[in-house]
């Protein structure tokens, strides 16, 4: 599997990937300019249409030689992703794992969930098929630079559809490593396409191929401000659009709960790929019987964090993907401080090479400060206290976003009835939220719209068609 750069820089726009352990370069390649998008859209929307006639069997056999190819180049993949964003080397190859696992259920599922479902009428014959949209513009985030793309890309493509993908500039490599992987697992050349656009550009080129009739929907992983661009050109266009936006996810903690078992799973559920996760735990909302007893044995867990080289295999938190992204994260810090916050533990970028940030407490914190109001997309954790239950559940519900939630309590069936009262697209009880192929996965209010994953993801980039047959 190829994953050549183009290191002339002799041109007008270039991308230049960067290393955020140590600072230093990686690569540079060179951005494309519209006559090579055309070629490219060209070319993916002839793939596309030829895809779409090939059986959904076929498609799925696909998926599962997908399955194999990225356990086999699964040391590559994670490499990239620790080299371009600083993931920890143990979780990049779980995240590879976890893509190959997620081609195998679509691979042995994927027939049934797109099956012709029959409709008793009288007098016809009527059925509903989920037939391929078409070409499908994917605009993919750096924090899981594979497993973004796979999550979308694989049943995507087992429906019968065609894929540009516009992958962070800054995991450039991986985006033309994942191009060539399909290719190896049996995909069509050019059905799957990864654009090299130059992040100045992406905002135009975005807005351009929504509006291109050759484009039948989008799809986006990325900020609010990003998700409101492309929500607003596929309503222009009338296409459909699928957004997976930020979080601020609560953990709420019920004064039942077994503190030290829950403290250990926060300091996991926040500080998971250095805290860059929209899924990620954010605000831990506690209650007031219990919460010196958590906040003792969190902060405990976190500075035993071991922070480091991310190609180490016992680091667990490596350094923040972009020196911009640092910033932020000490910016909600100070501000959150300023307005009455108590720093507990971390607080402040770490000196020397790389992107790298102390893991951070923050306690009596609540709204109207940035560290719980705001996406904190880093190593930081705000901690609230709540009075009692009605209270905790007024904190939770105090964000914009709603995208996963996680209670934890000694009775499950209390902790349904608290997550029922909670808006999110998920809900866990005694356990982190996470993503599976199994069950849908998306969001509400801020943290956006559709379904990724499980029946309703495979069939978000359908036409639902009905057909009827008189007798």
């Amino acid at each position: 599997m190829s994953t050549s750069t183009n290191t002339n820089t002799n041109t007008n726009t270039t991308i230049e990937t960067v290393n955020p352990a140590t600072g230093r370069p990686i690569a540079v390649y060179e951005a494309w300019d519209a006559a090579r998008i055309e070629t490219a859209v060209a070319r993916a929307h002839a793939a596309s249409l030829a895809w779409a006639r090939v059986p959904v069997t076929e498609r799925a056999g696909r998926a599962a030689r997908l399955a194999g190819t990225l356990r086999e180049h699964a040391g590559q993949l994670a490499e990239l992703a620790v080299a371009e964003m600083g993931k920890p080397v143990t979780e990049a190859a779980g995240e590879v794992e976890k893509s190959a696992l997620t081609a195998d259920y679509y691979a042995r599922q994927g027939p049934d969930l797109l099956a012709d479902q029959r409709v008793a009428v009288d007098g016809a014959e009527a059925w509903v098929a989920h037939e391929p949209a078409g070409l499908l513009l994917a605009v993919m985030p750096w924090n899981f630079p594979v497993w973004q793309v796979m999550r979308f890309a694989v049943p995507a493509l087992v429906a019968g559809n065609g894929i540009l993908l516009k992958h962070a500039s800054n995991v450039t490599g991986s985006a033309l490593a994942l191009q060539d992987l399909f290719v190896e697992a049996g995909f069509p050349d050019d059905l799957v396409s990864a654009l090299v656009v130059a992040d100045v550009d992406v905002p135009g080129v975005t807005a351009r191929l929504i509006e291109d009739e050759r484009v039948a929907a989008v799809t986006l992983t990325g900020s609010n401000r990003a998700g409101a661009a492309v929500g607003a050109a596929a309503g222009r266009a009338a296409k459909k659009s699928v957004l997976e936006l930020g979080g601020s996810d609560a953990f709420v903690v019920l004064d039942d709960a077994d503190v030290e078992r829950t403290a250990a799973a926060a300091v996991k559920a926040r500080f998971t790929n250095s805290g860059q996760s929209c899924v990620c735990a954010k605000r831990f909302i506690v209650a007031a019987p219990v919460a010196d007893a958590f906040t003792a044995a969190f902060v405990a867990g976190v500075e035993s964090l071991r922070l480091g080289d991310p190609r180490d295999p016992d680091t667990q938190v490596g350094p923040l993907a972009r020196d911009d992204l640092r910033a932020a994260i000490q910016r909600q810090v100070e501000e959150s401080v300023a307005a009455g916050a108590r720093l507990l533990t971390g607080g402040k970028p770490l000196p020397g090479e790389g992107y790298f940030h102390q893991p951070t407490v923050l306690a009596g914190t609540g709204p109207g400060m940035a560290a719980f109001d705001e996406e904190t997309f880093g190593p930081l954790a705000a901690i609230a206290v709540a009075r009692d239950t009605e209270d905790a559940i007024r904190l939770a519900n105090a964000t914009a976003y709603g995208l996963g939630l996680s209670v934890w309590t000694a009775d499950a069936s209390r902790g349904v009835a608290v997550a029922r009262r909670i808006t999110s697209g998920a809900a866990f009880v005694n356990a982190i939220v996470a993503s599976d192929p199994r069950l849908p996965f998306g969001g509400t209010k801020r943290s956006g719209y559709g379904r990724e994953l499980a029946a309703e993801g495979i069939r978000e980039f359908t036409n639902t068609r009905t057909y009827w047959v008189a007798a």
